[in-house]
């Protein structure tokens, strides 16, 4: 699989930590959007590392075709 599915056509507002590392779902399979819990395997595609350099509130790509990953950048309007 190298196309991910979309998990919601819109992003999903997160409060990050400052310090603190995320695990952004890339392949739209996840339980635990946006975030990673693993059902990516067995495909080719991989988690993205976010590290929060400080306290915000982030708006996490739900489509998984945004160009500024892990954010949205409002790519979902286009699908």
């Amino acid at each position: 699989m190298t196309e991910p599915l979309i998990a919601q056509r819109g992003p999903f507002a997160v409060e990050v930590s400052a310090g603190k590392n995320y695990f952004w779902c890339r392949c739209g399979r996840s339980a635990s959007q946006p975030f990673c819990d693993g059902s990516h395997k067995g495909t080719d595609i991989t988690p993205l590392k976010y590290h929060a350099e400080q306290s915000d509130t982030l708006y996490f790509c739900g489509c998984k075709h945004t160009q500024t990953p892990p954010c949205c950048d409002g790519s979902h309007n286009k699908l």
